[in-house]
Formats: structure tokens, C-alpha cells, sequence
């Protein structure tokens, strides 16, 4: 029986990330999700080293997903606590009236209850041995943490021998699993002002639900991607993949039978930053591999060659009938109609319209007026010189 599905939990903390109510408030109230067969085992995996200094361990898990039928998994991740002082308490699998109930994990000033369910990295199954706050700082125990960034200066640090069994990897608390019960302490912790998941966590966890590739169906309980420094970020440095299967896992018939049709029915797209199974990671793995051809858009203003049509047959021959002018005209580029009065220009931004050749020539622009000039003047007689005198022919009558 489903008592509340995987989208009502979403909201929920959706709710919680925008602030419509305290988050202490919010945890006061219990969300679950019951399924009829147990998750797979644990995956055996490597911690990423710390990004940053106080920042905590958030161990990964198997979640549901009820459109899809399925489990999936949720990569384990460094963030950051809500605030200085915060642990966190993980949620767990837990065997309830013949069905699998998932109790929600959240944030308090102490590690409570969560299943006795061995999740490594100083989550043993009780309380938590991975480190402690002072002074708003978070000393690690190099014994269970990787602190061997050398990007970063954690200085705040101890060992402590930490026995892990990592031949318990059961994935829930019941029949087969872990058989812990909650101590008085953890019974009273439970009831204490709880925070719920911070917006990176929601973050993380939606990416897994949107990643094909970390369904139990898909991968078998060995995910490709286990572990990531930072939440939701699947891909590149710090992420590490699970070494091998923390067990067989053989999912009921009648579940396989629902998740090929619940997968036939809701196809989930891998995120952009997450692993898609059978193809390279990319940046945009959803763009399709052929992408229709659009056509050139059409030039803002068009030469007047490409206006005009193309000239056709019969057009040589009127070329040949079109007078062609003896001079050029003084300014072709600006004609004249009469002396001082230039014709007006187009106005900007407006193209006159190609008109069609017909079989009448175009009117040709008109030549500059040119001023007549006047008659020649007759030639005048020059004065005779004195040198010339003596050789005048004599008078006639002389």
C-alpha cells in the first residue's frame, strides 16, 4: 500500500526550501512511502574528498520512485549543514505491517535513530562517529572521512578508530535486514525540533529521480554514480562510481512487469548535468540529432539588382531600339529640371517599388540646360603696322 507518493514528498520540501513554514515546523510532521519489496543492498563505494572545510557527510541510499515503479539511487554527498551545531540523522527502510516504509532523515543538534542500517563512513548503524561541532567548526575523524583534499586546508581534524563492518549492507531494517531497535535516547531525540533537507539535498535527490541510469532496474544495485562531492553535480571531479553490487537483488516478477509499462509511460529525459546509460555525458544530451533547415531570412534592403527582374528574351532587342545619349549628363547622379531646381529625393527607408519593363523605353534622365552662347563675333581688322605702310600696293586712281 502507498501511503504517500514520491511527488507529495517533493512538494513538501519544496514547501520547506521557499518558507511558507518553519522548517522546524515542518518536520514535525511524519511523510512516508510504504512499497511491498525491500530495496537493494548498499553499494560499496568510496567517499570523494571534502570540497570545503565544515562541511558534513550526507551517506547515499535507495529511494522511490512511484510513477516508474521503481527504485533509484540517491549519490552520497558533502553539503552544508543549515546551520553551525546540525548533524544529520539519515533516513531509513523500515519493516512495517507487511509493507517497506521509508522514515524521513533530517537535521538536529544530536544523531537520532535511523534504523541500525550500517551506511559507512561513521553512519555504523548507531549515532555517528564521523566527527563533532566547536566553535562553529566541524572536526573530522580522518578515520572514516576523506580529508585528503590538498585544494583545501582542513586543519580541524583527529583519528579515531571506528570498527566498519562492511559485510552488512542491508539497506533496511526487518526480516532479513538490520534488526537494531531505537534506544530511550533515540526515542527521545525523535521527538526534538527537527530541520528538514536543505535546497541542495532536494537538489540532489531530484536529479537522481531524473537520471535513468541509477534505477535499481537500470543498474542492478551497482550505480554508476554513488558518490559526489557536491549535490547534483553527476559528472566531472569528484564523482566516484560504486566498486560492485552490495548484494543479489531480484525484484519481484510482478514489479518488473509494472515498471516495463510504467516505464513505457513516463520516458524520464537524464538532467543536463547527469549520467545517461548508452551515451557520452554532453552538454545538452536532450538537443535532438537533426534539427529542421530554415531557410536564409531575406535581406533588409535589397540591391537594386536583386530587385529587379530578370530581363527575358525579348529584351535584347528593345535594348537595342533605346536611344542612347550623345553626353553624359553634367550630374547623372542628381539631374536637374531646370537651372537651380533639383528634384526632390525619395524619402528614407522607402524603396520604390520595381515596376516591369513594357515595350516603352524609360524615361531617360534629362541632360543639364546648358546656356546658348552667343553669335561669333566678327573678326576685326587689325591696324596696319608702320613697317607695312610702303608695302601696300599703289592706288589705283593714285
Amino acid at each position: 500500500m502507498r501511503l504517500l507518493s514520491s511527488s507529495a514528498v517533493a512538494a513538501v520540501l519544496a514547501l520547506s526550501m521557499a518558507g511558507a513554514a518553519p522548517p522546524q515546523a515542518m518536520a514535525q510532521v511524519s511523510f512516508s512511502l510504504s512499497v511491498g519489496f525491500p530495496p537493494p543492498p548498499l553499494p560499496v563505494y568510496e567517499q570523494p574528498p571534502i570540497p570545503a572545510p565544515d562541511e558534513i557527510w550526507i551517506p547515499g541510499y535507495w529511494a522511490w520512485d512511484d510513477e516508474v515503479y521503481d527504485y533509484y539511487w540517491v549519490p552520497g554527498t558533502w553539503t552544508q549543514a543549515p546551520e553551525p551545531g546540525l548533524l544529520w540523522t539519515p533516513g531509513y527502510w523500515g519493516w512495517q505491517d507487511g509493507n517497506y516504509v521509508f522514515n524521513d532523515g533530517y537535521w538536529g543538534p544530536q544523531v537520532g535513530y535511523y534504523g541500525g542500517v550500517d551506511y559507512g563512513f561513521g553512519y555504523g548503524g548507531d549515532a555517528y562517529e564521523g566527527g563533532y561541532w566547536r566553535d562553529n567548526h566541524f572536526f573530522y575523524n580522518r578515520a572514516v572521512n576523506n580529508v585528503s583534499n590538498t585544494n583545501i586546508n582542513i586543519t580541524n581534524v583527529y583519528s579515531k578508530t571506528v570498527v566498519n563492518n562492511h559485510s552488512q549492507t542491508a539497506s533496511f531494517n526487518g526480516p532479513g535486514g538490520a534488526t537494531a531497535r531505537p534506544t530511550p535516547q533515540q526515542t527521545q531525540i525523535a521527538h526534538q525540533h527537527h530541520v528538514a533537507p536543505t535546497a541542495m539535498q532536494v537538489q540532489n535527490v531530484r536529479a537522481a529521480a531524473a537520471t535513468p541510469a541509477l534505477r535499481a532496474s537500470a543498474n542492478h544495485g551497482a550505480p554508476p554514480v554513488a558518490a559526489v562531492a557536491k549535490p547534483g553535480v553527476f559528472k566531472g571531479p569528484g564523482v566516484v562510481m560504486a566498486a560492485k553490487a552490495g548484494g543479489d537483488y531480484h525484484p519481484p516478477a510482478a514489479a518488473v512487469a509494472r515498471q516495463a509499462q510504467a516505464k513505457a509511460a513516463h520516458p524520464v529525459s537524464a538532467p543536463l548535468n547527469a549520467v545517461r546509460p548508452g551515451a557520452p555525458a554532453s552538454a545538452d544530451a536532450r538537443v535532438p540529432a537533426e534539427r529542421p533547415m530554415t531557410p536564409p531570412k531575406a535581406a533588409a534592403h535589397p540591391s537594386p539588382a536583386a530587385a529587379e527582374p530578370a530581363p527575358t528574351r525579348s529584351e535584347p532587342a528593345q535594348e537595342a531600339r533605346r536611344p542612347v545619349p550623345t553626353e553624359a549628363p553634367a550630374e547623372a547622379s542628381r539631374p536637374e529640371t531646370s537651372r537651380g531646381e533639383k528634384t526632390r529625393p525619395a524619402p528614407p527607408h522607402e524603396a520604390a517599388p520595381a515596376q516591369p519593363r513594357s515595350m516603352t523605353p524609360p524615361p531617360q534622365p534629362r541632360p543639364a540646360a546648358v546656356k546658348p552662347s552667343a553669335p561669333p563675333r566678327p573678326a576685326e581688322k587689325a591696324p596696319p603696322r608702320p613697317e607695312d605702310k610702303d608695302k601696300h600696293p599703289p592706288d589705283a586712281h593714285g
